[in-house]
């Protein structure tokens, strides 16, 4: 399953994904997008973690207005 960076303050969102199978990996770091399929982020500061600044393959997503279940979709869409 694809491994997901989600933003510490997003545990609701953390537990959805883990609930669906996919590896969640909290970011306190640049370092910990890494290798990561996919990064959500709370768009409240978008540069808090480097992911602005990281060059990535994957998308990052803003969580800003979605719920839990609209993130999880917004990622399988992304990912398929």
């Amino acid at each position: 399953m694809a491994k997901i960076g989600v933003e510490q303050s997003l545990t609701d969102v953390q537990e959805a994904l883990k609930e669906r199978g996919y590896d969640v990996v909290p970011l306190r770091s640049e370092q910990d997008a890494k290798g990561c399929d996919c990064c959500v982020i709370t768009g409240l500061d978008t540069n808090v973690t480097g992911i602005q600044n990281m060059v990535t393959s994957g998308p990052v997503i803003e969580a800003s207005g979605l719920t839990a279940e609209e993130i999880c979709q917004k990622i399988e869409q992304k990912l398929r």
